[in-house]
């Protein structure tokens, strides 16, 4: 879900999993049906998906660094929930904003451009460990697991959330 201009989906699909790709952006579903013709792509709203065009039964849904952009995160939970099989799993992505990291944001004078609302598009959340979590437990998420990438412990750059639905 937010699959952009396709190169990700590709990357699942010539590993042998069988991948759609949804996009709100008509560019980014047009660069992706043109470049990677082994793949679906849906151009399609989070918000308003079709799901009779995704035969919901999917194994995993994944959504990478686009739960930050919505103003409604709960829909892309939602979402993923109704596309799932009873043992699948969501997996998401997200820039990681926890104690440590935006304390040293604030002591470098870096907080007004990290958080800017100036970049149109930009991020609209911000989700810490806990706050990520208290969102996937509120839509019925479990067995929710975190793992870390990017610069140094507490000041990671992005978070990577693996769970189920009861």
């Amino acid at each position: 879900m937010g699959c952009g201009n396709g190169s990700f989906t590709n990357i699942l699909s010539n590993h042998g999993y069988n991948v759609t790709g949804v996009e709100e952006s008509p560019s980014g579903v047009a660069i992706a049906k043109q470049q990677y013709q082994n793949c679906k792509f849906i151009e399609a709203s989070i918000y308003d998906l079709p799901y009779s065009d995704l035969n919901p039964e999917f194994d995993a849904v994944i959504s990478v660094e686009v739960i930050e952009h919505l103003f409604d995160p709960k829909q892309l939970i939602r979402a993923a929930k109704k596309c799932l099989k009873p043992s699948g799993r969501l997996i998401l992505t997200t820039p990681y904003h926890g104690y440590w990291k935006n304390l040293a944001l604030a002591l470098t004078g870096k907080m007004d451009k990290h958080h800017t609302v100036l970049w149109d598009g930009g991020h609209i959340k911000f989700f810490s460990v806990e706050t990520l979590s208290q969102l996937l437990k509120s839509e019925g998420c479990e067995d929710i697991q975190f793992e870390f990438a990017g610069r140094y412990p507490y000041l990671w750059k992005s978070m990577l959330c693996s769970c189920r639905f009861q």
